[in-house]
């Protein structure tokens, strides 16, 4: 689990793309960039992973953030229904650009479980994805938040949770 209140919690910034996701506080924020409190605490003082549009990222510019690996090898997480994440994302503004989340080998297979474009409402919102247990290898979960045109649109995400088994 992840609540991103003191740190990332061995999620790791990818070394490709082309721009970071910033631990935040709504109470750090400028008025009408991201939401008004996370969503663990639902106050102005709790963190969030937050990107946002700006005159330094061109559209279509990416930033990545990667899980720990996850063991196949562990026989828990081989079970036949999938291993679940449940995370929290708010995407609002009118120029917002994409939220796309993949299942990645450790052989570097990248597979899209989730794609989402555009305003999705100025509340957060929870989504619970399965991964697919078929395979012995070992992976990870990517999310990637691609910059759309606005300045002042962004997208966040909080309290992520894999289920127990893994």
């Amino acid at each position: 689990h992840c609540n991103f209140e003191f740190d990332l919690c061995g999620w790791k910034q990818d070394e490709n793309d082309d721009f970071d996701w910033h631990l935040r506080t709504s109470s750090t924020a400028k008025l009408g960039t991201g939401p008004a409190t996370d969503h663990t605490l639902q106050e102005p003082s709790g963190h969030y992973i937050f990107i946002k549009n700006s005159f330094f990222q061109l559209p279509g510019q990416k930033s990545r953030i990667s899980s720990p690996v996850l063991s196949r090898k562990n026989k828990n997480c081989k079970v036949l229904e999938g291993v679940v994440i449940v995370f929290y994302y708010h995407m609002y503004g009118a120029h917002i650009g994409s939220l796309i989340i993949y299942q990645r080998t450790t052989l570097k297979h990248e597979k899209i479980l989730l794609n989402l474009t555009g305003n999705q409402g100025n509340f957060w919102q929870r989504k619970a994805l399965t991964l697919s247990g078929d395979e012995d290898e070992d992976f990870q979960v990517v999310f990637e938040g691609i910059a759309g045109e606005g300045p002042k649109d962004g997208i966040a995400l909080d309290d992520f949770t894999f289920s127990r088994e893994c």
